[in-house]
């Protein structure tokens, strides 16, 4: 992270820790920051700023600990749509007068108005905003709300930074999209795809730096494990909703993860542990992997893990022997703990990290989109067990 971290700072676009992958992003980040201002002679009491969807679900989870600790203050995103008023009012506005960022600027409000509040003392310095939701870029759907809360940053007078981003090269064929990058001081592309198709799409090589995830420094809680759950020889499984909205044969995914499930019981000593990683009641990682648990429950072999923060969560993935992951942030947990991973992806971001690790991603990342035979997790397992 080479950049100013002398000045107060605001991270935006957090989700929510109720999806453990945004949760380790921040948990990182803060502590990165305190980390390096600490090495530098900086004060780490110089506010930290992170504006969340929920901070309901972060103070349920890690966040509320580094709050307690005094490394980040956290505030909520306004919403609209909980407001019919506001929600009337700011619809007739931008209607009338065509102002794109009106809804954005009452969605920060009251971050903007804390953080004044608390960097009272920091009037002559130049505030740093950090868009740390970097793979929000990979969804069509968010671009647009992403370009107008950017220019809503740089209206305020921050400068702004894009952290951890992925980026698929194709949409990048769109220049309103490319102008709004270019506008950062700084871009962390987290994986080489992404470097590369900034840098093609005109971006200049002093903007983009490659730099790993920061879930990769993400810290491991010691956990307590039930006896199904066998240290070293455990099967950690995740599976998604969003992965299976993805694929081309419906219930060609699931059938996949029976398929493995039945083959590593009946073909191998390994237990199967199932770990959801998001949580959130609209894309809940509970649903599909409670069904495979009560369908295989009975061979005494499977265990499903409970809601827990990221930390404690990559406790269970860091004992596992292999690691079947659909969420991101589930396989960068295993990955950064040595254990062999076949990542079901379905984007630039899985391509992307995989091929830095390995010099490619085929055959450690199947994707969902070109999943067609029922047993091709299976082949995918034990291609990776025999070049392990």
């Amino acid at each position: 992270m080479s950049m100013d971290l002398n000045r107060p700072i605001i991270l935006y676009m957090h989700a929510g820790s109720g999806n453990h992958g945004c949760e380790a992003i921040v948990n990182s980040t803060v502590k990165l920051i305190a980390k390096l201002r600490k090495e530098a002679g900086v004060s780490t009491s110089i506010p930290v700023l992170v504006v969340s969807n929920s901070v309901d679900e972060d103070r349920r989870y890690s966040l509320a600990h580094l709050e307690k600790e005094g490394l980040c203050r956290l505030v909520e995103d306004r919403h609209i749509d909980r407001d019919t008023i506001a929600h009337i009012f700011y619809y007739v506005y931008r209607k009338i007068t065509g102002d794109r960022e009106s809804f954005l600027r009452y969605k920060y409000k009251d971050a903007f108005s804390l953080f004044r509040k608390i960097t009272a003392e920091y009037q002559n310095v130049t505030p740093l905003a950090v868009s740390i939701g970097g793979d929000n870029y990979c969804y069509p759907d968010m671009v647009e709300d992403l370009i107008l809360a950017h220019n809503v940053f740089r209206q305020k007078g921050f400068e702004t930074v894009l952290w951890g981003c992925s980026i698929e090269p194709d949409s990048l064929k769109d220049q309103k999209l490319v102008q709004d990058l270019d506008s950062y001081s700084k871009i962390y592309a987290r994986e080489s795809i992404t470097y590369k198709a900034l840098l093609d799409a005109g971006i200049s090589e002093d903007k983009v730096i490659l730099r790993r995830d920061p879930a990769f420094e993400l810290e491991t809680s010691k956990v307590t494990v039930s006896k199904a759950f066998v240290p070293g020889k455990t099967i950690g499984i995740n599976l998604s909703p969003m992965v299976q909205d993805k694929e081309k044969i419906p219930g060609i995914t699931i059938e996949n993860y029976r398929n493995f499930i039945r083959y590593i019981l009946n073909e191998t000593d390994q237990n199967i542990a199932l770990v959801p990683h998001v949580v959130w009641p609209s894309n809940d990682d509970r649903r599909p992997l409670e069904e495979l648990y009560l369908e295989f429950k009975d061979s005494k072999r499977v265990t499903l893990i409970g809601d827990a923060p990221a930390q404690e969560l990559k406790g269970y993935i860091s004992m596992c022997s292999f690691f079947v992951g659909a969420r991101t942030h589930s396989t960068i947990a295993a990955y950064s703990s040595g254990v062999p991973t076949l990542v079901i992806g379905y984007s630039v971001k899985s391509r992307g990290i995989a091929t830095d690790l390995f010099g490619t991603y085929e055959n450690y990342v199947l994707p969902v989109q070109e999943i067609s035979e029922p047993d091709a997790m299976i082949r995918a397992y034990k291609w990776i067990i025999a070049n392990n």
